[in-house]
Formats: structure tokens, C-alpha cells, sequence
């Protein structure tokens, strides 16, 4: 059996970093997430979370302005989540976001939310549709955590 040491070292992106951060701070608002949420539409969301009432919040993570600026997709989710947000860290220009949307300060440790946008409530189909695609995603990235070696794609 292999010792820990033989597997490599995997360096968290800077998006990655501020999903963590995010999740941990809305656990503390009874909310739960799961990062890099695909859609049937194919586009991946850095964060979905979801609220003790149902709620479901999209959060997009930027690590810098040029991030930001190269992301042409950011409204295509609003769509599919109840409240859209950003998620920065502390040094990042606030002040070119949409106003009208949400904004979390994050870091690797915890996360402020500075504003929240806009509800925009899932019709009743959507929702469900999302609640099980949320459910499947979280699932089967347990069932990763408990089998490394099987290879889940195929279903995910």
C-alpha cells in the first residue's frame, strides 16, 4: 500500500481557495455547497448553494479583475438559482460589479456577505430539477471521496 506521501501534491486554484472560504462561512447560515456544478446546459458553476428552506444561490468566484472580465457567461446563471453572487477576495475592485448582484468578500478560511442581490425565485419545475441534479452532484462526489480508484464521470 502506498504511504500518502507517494500521491502528488494538488495546489487549490485561486477560485477553488475563495469556494472554500464561501462554503465554510454559509454553513454557518445552515446553507450547504458543492463546488464546480455543471448544468444541463454543459456551463460549470464555481459554487451551488443550497438553503434550509430550499433556496438555491449561485456563487461565481473571481480571483482578479482580468478573471472578471473574461467571463462572459456570469448571466446565464441567474436563471438557475434564486440569488446570484460574486465571491472576491479582500483586494479585488469591487466597484466594476453589477450592482445588482450580490457580493461576497472571501479568503481560504471564511468569506462576508457584503451585499445581496435580488431574489429571483425558481419556477417549481426548475427548482426540482435542480434539487435532484444537486443531489446526484453531491452524491457522487461522496461516493468519489469513499472509492478514489472508481472512476465516476460516466455518471456525473
Amino acid at each position: 500500500m502506498p504511504d500518502d506521501l507517494s500521491q502528488p501534491l494538488v495546489v487549490p486554484k485561486p477560485g477553488q481557495i475563495l469556494a472554500r472560504g464561501v462554503g465554510r462561512h454559509l454553513l454557518g447560515h445552515d446553507f450547504v455547497s458543492v463546488e464546480e456544478f455543471t448544468l444541463v446546459s454543459g456551463h460549470r458553476l464555481d459554487l451551488l448553494a443550497l438553503g434550509p428552506k430550499g433556496e438555491l444561490w449561485a456563487i461565481e468566484c473571481k480571483s482578479g479583475r482580468a478573471d472578471y472580465l473574461s467571463d462572459h457567461k456570469w448571466q446565464f446563471y441567474l436563471e438557475w438559482a434564486d440569488r446570484f453572487f460574486w465571491a472576491v477576495d479582500a483586494d479585488f475592485p469591487t466597484e466594476i460589479l453589477p450592482p445588482e448582484t450580490g457580493l461576497i468578500i472571501a479568503d481560504g478560511y471564511d468569506a462576508e456577505i457584503l451585499r445581496i442581490g435580488p431574489a429571483s425565485p425558481l419556477p417549481g419545475a426548475r427548482r426540482k430539477a435542480m434539487m435532484q441534479r444537486f443531489a446526484r452532484h453531491a452524491a457522487l462526489r461522496a461516493h468519489a471521496a469513499r472509492d478514489p480508484g472508481l472512476a465516476l464521470s460516466a455518471w456525473g
